[in-house]
């Protein structure tokens, strides 16, 4: 039996208008000194909502970082730059900013805020931040979020096919699970049942009310926020990541485009949900149901860019067992590809 410690959100608010009451939930925490770490791109009428909140409730904005990559590098420089006086660390925004929020509070030992204003993955909520280091896309330790601010509303208004990407990533986690199971029956890999159950749950709360309105993003918003916390739980990747990150991993690395991670894992899920020969149907059904096929099909992914995926996922982490570790997947993953009608347009 484990003793584990773990770091879990104190403050958590997800509901409509949450960015403006950002100075509330800071004083809340004592803290009157903070940095905010922000994407360089975002909509500076949000800025300014959460820079009105923080002055009318005595919070002092010592430092504004606008961030337009994730480098190492970058955060490196932050850190070392930053004002000693820095009680807290605030993240708003996407991927890039909450990562480079996330570590610099790792290295500085300060309480992270998350506040995501699009749901495209679980990464807000994790104590891992990806970040580039030396051209290559790497996964650094990072501090927990202490709190987690969520404006629904403000999510409902990021463009729909960040929503969908959440979906894509959220779906993963069955599949995910299914591998971590099959690599404690083939390898004794340790399987902390609690967070798989609490990865599992979250998908079947939300697969039973999959709309888009604000009560869909609060449940997609929570469901991702609850994977970040199984993750650390067992203090792995296991509960959210499987063979079909390994998938969208092997993607990264050779894509001439960039495309949402979400949407990688999703597509990726569905096609290890047939190789595991299980839940595809489900997952079909929903998928139809959001509309995340649809959103694929009018932007299809390049076929020879993922047949060269199937062929790398393996090496890409040698020592993770999945079902593609059991033998070379590649000729099954491609007829599936090519066969499975719900994949019709998927890929050109």
């Amino acid at each position: 039996m484990r003793n584990n410690v773990i770091s879990v959100p104190t403050l958590v608010r997800v509901k409509p208008g949450a960015i403006d009451r950002l100075g509330v939930y800071i004083r809340r925490g004592q803290f009157t000194q903070a940095m905010l770490v922000v994407n360089k791109d975002l909509d500076q009428g949000l800025v300014a909502r959460v820079q009105k909140s923080a002055d009318d409730h005595g919070v002092k904005i010592i430092s504004k970082i606008e961030t337009t990559d994730s480098s190492f590098e970058f955060a490196q420089d932050i850190f070392q730059q930053m004002s000693t006086s820095v009680e807290v660390i605030v993240g708003v925004g996407g991927g890039k900013a909450l990562d480079i929020a996330k570590y610099v509070a790792f290295l500085a030992r300060v309480p992270f805020i998350a506040s995501p204003t699009a749901l495209s993955n679980d990464g807000f909520c994790s104590s891992r931040s990806s970040l580039d280091f030396k051209g290559q896309r790497r996964s650094f330790p990072a501090a927990m979020p202490y709190g987690v601010v969520i404006d629904t509303q403000v999510c409902l208004n990021a463009p729909k096919i960040l929503w969908l990407s959440g979906i894509g990533d959220l779906m993963s986690k069955l599949t995910a699970v299914y591998d971590w199971k099959l690599a404690f029956r083939m390898k004794g890999t340790q399987v902390d049942d609690l967070a798989a159950l609490l990865s599992d749950a979250t998908v079947f709360q939300l697969m039973a009310k999959p709309e888009y309105d604000l009560e869909g993003m609060r449940l997609l918003g929570t469901a991702l926020m609850l994977n970040g916390i199984a993750m650390e739980i067992c203090g792995s990747s296991r509960p959210a990541s499987g063979s079909e990150h390994l998938i969208s991993h092997a993607l990264d690395t050779i894509n001439s485009r960039p495309r949402l991670h979400g949407l990688q894992v999703g597509v990726a899920s569905y096609m290890i949900s047939r190789l595991q020969g299980r839940g595809a149907e489900r997952m079909n059904t929903f998928f139809s149901a959001v509309g995340f096929w649809d959103a694929i099909k009018a932007d299809p992914f390049i076929r020879r860019d993922w047949v060269e995926a199937f062929r790398l996922a393996p090496s890409m982490k040698p020592d993770f067992y999945t079902i593609l570790s059991e033998k070379d997947q590649t000729a099954e993953l491609v007829a599936i590809m090519d066969t499975d009608k719900c994949l019709s347009g998927v890929f050109v």
